[in-house]
């Protein structure tokens, strides 16, 4: 097996990627699909909705990249990397928008009236969310309220958490062998919201993945346990996936909890189960501090 990838190898300096980027606008010209929901904006701005990937900057989309660089204005969520704000242009503004467990800087209402506002004052807007603005991102939400105001967007995808932290950590997301099926849920819920739906998450020869769940880790382990699902069923924490702090933590069902409280675990850290998480000590390549694989 070749030897681990390491953070210095995998992230080159922004400064060269900014170059790449600049070359790159530089020499294109524009195209009949580059275009917005409205194809004449008029007065008005224009916002993207750009998924700004799970944390390298190397994982950006080229449009996202090019559009993060034409920005005006940048709307940021809390898990976008410094990296990646690194290619917005000079004099561009920068509002903070971002999330916290238990600290909103603002509501989404609030987020949503920003957007329409910034359009309205004819700037060109970049809402940048960590991921995909489509997985658990409140992109539709946004999009509608764009919609109703009668302002021009389009949508940039972005790779999700899960299949880059997937990826980073050597496991496969599905594998002929073990999962035939993936399915994503968030452990983070609306006040007043029901469970989530642990039949189907805890279904055999499946492989689930629990966005924002590290502060229920213990329940969530238990409940996939009570529906169904074997104690000894690999699982895997994935913290800062596919950035130079990237951790891996792997247990099963009954260990994981205890040892990623033994680890000292933080948010942001993707919940991965299924038989494909024992295949992580050995597909594992990208290593951000030299570090094996955490209780494999």
């Amino acid at each position: 097996m070749p030897p681990p990838v390491t953070a210095s190898l995998a992230l080159p300096a922004t400064g060269a990627l900014r170059s790449l980027l600049d070359q790159w606008v530089g020499n294109r010209r524009p195209e009949a699909g580059d275009t917005l929901r409205s194809s004449d904006a008029g007065a008005t701005g224009r916002v993207a909705l750009v998924g700004a990937g799970p944390g390298d900057p190397e994982l950006l989309t080229l449009r996202a990249a090019r559009l993060i660089g034409e920005a005006d204005a940048l709307v940021v969520d809390h898990l976008v990397s410094d990296g990646v704000l690194q290619f917005a242009r000079r004099g561009a503004e920068m509002i903070y928008v971002g999330k916290e467990a238990g600290h909103h800087t603002l509501p989404q209402e609030e987020i949503n009236r920003l957007l329409v506002r910034l359009a309205r004052e004819g700037k060109r807007v970049v809402r940048l969310k960590g991921g995909d603005p489509f997985i658990f991102g409140r992109g539709g939400e946004e999009l509608e309220e764009l919609l109703e105001a009668g302002v021009p967007f389009e949508v940039v995808p972005g790779i999700t958490a899960a299949c880059g932290a997937g990826a980073y950590a050597g496991i496969p997301l599905t594998h002929r062998d073990y999962a035939q099926s993936v399915v994503f849920a968030t452990g983070h819920r609306r006040a007043g919201e029901s469970a989530l739906d642990w039949d189907a998450l805890a279904r055999p020869h499946q492989t689930a993945v629990i966005y924002m769940g590290v502060g229920m880790l213990q329940s969530h382990c238990a409940a996939l346990v009570a529906h169904g699902r074997a104690a000894g069923t690999p699982a895997a924490l994935v913290e800062n996936g596919t950035t130079p702090r990237q951790r891996i933590v792997v247990g099963t069902l009954e260990t994981l909890p205890a040892k990623a409280v033994e680890a000292g675990i933080r948010p942001p850290a993707l919940l991965i189960v299924g038989e494909v998480v024992s295949l992580a000590g050995k597909l594992a390549w990208f290593s951000a501090t030299g570090a094996a694989v955490q209780g494999a």
